[in-house]
Parts: C-alpha cells; structure tokens; sequence
C-alpha cells in the first residue's frame, strides 16, 4: 500500500529504561532504531521519527524528526498525531500513517500490508495489531484525515491512552502468531534488551 507514511514513536521517556533514548540502544549489533527503519522502510512510502528534543542525535539515521505538538511528553497519541500533521504538511498524497514503537525490532514484514486489508474489508477507521492475546495499540493504521478528531481529543478532551481513542473509532484487530517469537517484542527494561539477544 504506497500510500502510507510510517511513524516511528520514539517521544517517550524511557522510564523503566532508566531514561535516555531506547532507539539508540544497540542490540544485535546495531541499534534498535536501525532494525526498526530495516523493517518498515520497504513497507512504506516515507519514514519520520517521532522525538521530542534535540534532533540531531538521530542524524546519522536520514529521517525526518517530527517533535510532539502536544506538550508535556503527552504520551504515543502524540505521537501519531505529529506523524498525521507532518505527512498532510509534506506528503499530501499518503493518506495513512502506520504508526510503531522505535523499540520493536522485529516488525513483520506484512505489517502494512495486513493492517491496510483488515482495514479496508471491515470498512474500519483504524487497523490495530495483535499477537499472543495482547493488542499492541500503538502499531496500528491509521487515517490522516482523523488528525484534527485526534488533535481535539488530545488538547480538549486530555486522552491519552492510544487504547482509549482507538475504542472510540471503528477498528479491526490482526493478529500475528508468535510461535517463533513475538514478532511486536518491545525493549522497555534492561532485562528485554538482553533477551532480544542485546
């Protein structure tokens, strides 16, 4: 589907990491954001990082950083957001973001493909990913044109959790099987870094 946008989440603040940017944590050799932009770069028509802060400190990695409009680190909701304003301000024609996490190193390579239709046969605002039980609301597919329904929710109404939003739209979940590995495994404490083989 070529007219996706992929946005990388990487505004949070690394908590139960002790702080930092997981994304530039080095796993397998390379960092995490590497194996990240490897899995969905093919996938998608245009890559921006999310991250709040200076961005130079993802310029070796030749993405475009869109920071939070939100204030106050406002959680992955913003994040989605910024990807929305940034793909209607600079790729007109891309008319879907797929959001991720930038510390899922191991994305399926039918991510967008799947998500977008699931979407379309269930006629779904929003496609959200699955595995072992667990829904991982913060890989999903989403439409740009929800920017300013979304932006209203953050700034006016205070949601916050992707979960919560994602309950007020139509959605259809996808799941994935995690027989050989969770293919959405996300690194938030030391221990999951050195599990994913770090």
């Amino acid at each position: 589907m070529s007219a996706v946008a992929g946005v990388i989440l990487a505004g949070g603040l690394a908590r139960r990491m002790g702080g930092g940017d997981k994304p530039l944590l080095v796993l397998r050799g390379e960092p995490i954001l590497a194996h990240v932009i490897t899995r969905l770069a093919p996938q998608c028509a245009a890559l921006v990082l999310n991250a709040n802060g200076d961005p130079a400190r993802f310029a070796p990695f030749g993405l475009s950083v869109a920071a939070d409009s939100v204030a106050g680190f406002a959680g992955p909701l913003a994040g989605v957001l910024a990807g929305m304003d940034f793909a209607a301000a600079n790729w007109p024609a891309l008319d879907h973001v797929l959001s991720a996490p930038g510390d899922t190193p191991f994305l399926p390579a039918d991510l967008v493909e799947r998500l977008a239709s699931a979407r379309a046969q269930a006629g779904a605002d929003i496609a959200v990913a699955t595995s072992g039980g667990r829904t991982h609301h913060a890989v999903a597919l989403w439409p740009v044109a929800l920017r300013e329904d979304l932006r209203h929710a953050l700034v006016i109404e205070d949601v916050r959790a992707v979960s919560a939003y994602i309950a007020r739209r139509s959605s259809v979940a996808v799941s994935w099987d995690d027989a050989a590995g969770d293919p959405f495994f996300n690194v938030n404490r030391p221990e999951d870094l050195r599990a994913g083989g770090g």
